[in-house]
């Protein structure tokens, strides 16, 4: 599957108030600005549109809408193409001439349309973001574009450059048998950096993650992933490793619940976005999970993610 991590840097163009988590203003302004920049039909709701299928905003902020499921996929809703990563400081007050960062992560074909995320960026800093202060919301300025290393767009070039490297995502059941065939008891720490919302049997989980439950969230997420932005399923023995998950234990737990609300346009109401953070440790025989840790730290996990939620660190003891 397609990936890529674009780097945002903008310089604020006046003081802003921002809440002490960052995903739902980014994405909520990132769709008012992409909506703005490509939306043909401008009236209409995306559902009765009849460009939804051909549309980028669409595809990428209405998916259900745009996307059918694949044919005899097991995924019930396609999953949306894209992650925020909003500035993860607690830092709630900025001034005028500061500097912030936030990535745009891209799976499959959407990244063809990265000249379209960079111009909405762009109106992004004319829109504002945060709280109103004295009457107007911070603008702020897009400075530069980054891919890795490789700056894409800078504002004093005024030039998005097309083409650029696209890291490839692959897991298999080949690959994950070569890695777990050295199955020494390690310990590994997972590291929840943003609010992991996951249910297990009808409800959501909190503070208590054991490894077969986040193996589970793990091979939902790429197993729709890999359905909607790949072409196909991915030839993992999903039963095996659920049940050999079961042997792996949770020797450290240091997770706490994080609640955090945000105000939805669609619902015209405050929602509760909670989710686990923290850290927790695992030993066992993990060899032939690690391909499957090392994606997901990528992709993000659990619902939600579209904000920014589920991102996860995974490090070996």
């Amino acid at each position: 599957m397609l990936f890529g991590k674009y780097r945002f840097i903008c310089e604020l163009q006046g003081d802003a108030i921002l809440p002490y988590y960052k995903g739902s203003t980014f994405r909520g302004v990132f769709g008012h600005a992409l909506k703005r920049v490509v939306c043909v039909l401008k009236q209409r709701e995306c559902e009765a549109c009849p460009l939804k299928a051909r549309c980028v905003y669409a595809t990428v902020f209405e998916t259900p809408v745009a996307m059918q499921v694949p044919e005899g996929s097991k995924i019930s809703t396609p999953p949306h193409p894209f992650v925020i990563e909003p500035p993860l400081t607690e830092q709630r007050d900025f001034k005028k001439g500061e500097t912030f960062e936030c990535a745009l992560l891209l799976f499959g074909k959407v990244n063809k349309y990265i000249p379209h995320f960079v111009y909405a960026f762009a109106e992004m800093g004319k829109l504002g973001i945060g709280k109103r202060v004295n009457g107007r919301r911070a603008g702020f300025r897009l400075e530069e574009v980054r891919n890795g290393t490789e700056v894409l767009y800078s504002a004093r070039e005024q030039y998005i450059k097309r083409d650029h490297p696209i890291e490839h995502l692959a897991l298999n059941r080949e690959q994950v048998l070569s890695d777990g065939k050295t199955q020494k008891a390690t310990p590994i720490r997972v590291t929840l950096q943003t609010p992991l919302r996951l249910k297990f049997r009808n409800a959501l989980s909190r503070a208590d993650l054991p490894f077969h439950v986040l193996v589970r969230a793990m091979l939902r997420r790429v197993s729709a992933l890999f359905n909607v932005w790949n072409g196909g399923e991915p030839d993992l023995d999903y039963r095996g490793l659920v049940r050999r998950a079961e042997d792996v234990t949770m020797v450290r737990n240091d997770l706490s619940w994080f609640d955090w609300q945000r105000y939805s346009n669609r619902h015209e109401r405050r929602m509760l976005m909670g989710g686990m953070v923290g850290s927790v440790v695992y030993e066992g025989r993990l060899g032939e999970f690690m391909p499957l840790l090392e994606l997901s730290s990528k992709v993000h996990l659990g619902k939600n993610t579209s904000f920014g939620l589920g991102k996860m660190d995974v490090n070996v003891l």
